[in-house]
């Protein structure tokens, strides 16, 4: 009995949800992957300036 009352409950809150469109996810999607792609490129840039200085301190 329980599980079926939380079913309907689960039915009826998906029900009020609402839910992007297809041009909304996919801008949603180019804006995280354009961020991921900044944030790698500064950590790299970030781990080549230390791993010089590093270097240079060492010898």
């Amino acid at each position: 009995m329980k599980a079926a009352e939380f079913l309907q409950s689960v039915k009826a809150e998906l029900q009020k949800v609402t839910w992007p469109t297809r041009k909304e996810t996919y801008g949603s999607t180019v804006v995280v992957i354009v961020l991921v792609l900044m944030v790698a490129v500064f950590l790299w840039v970030v781990d080549s300036a230390l791993s010089a200085m590093i270097r240079t301190l060492l010898n």
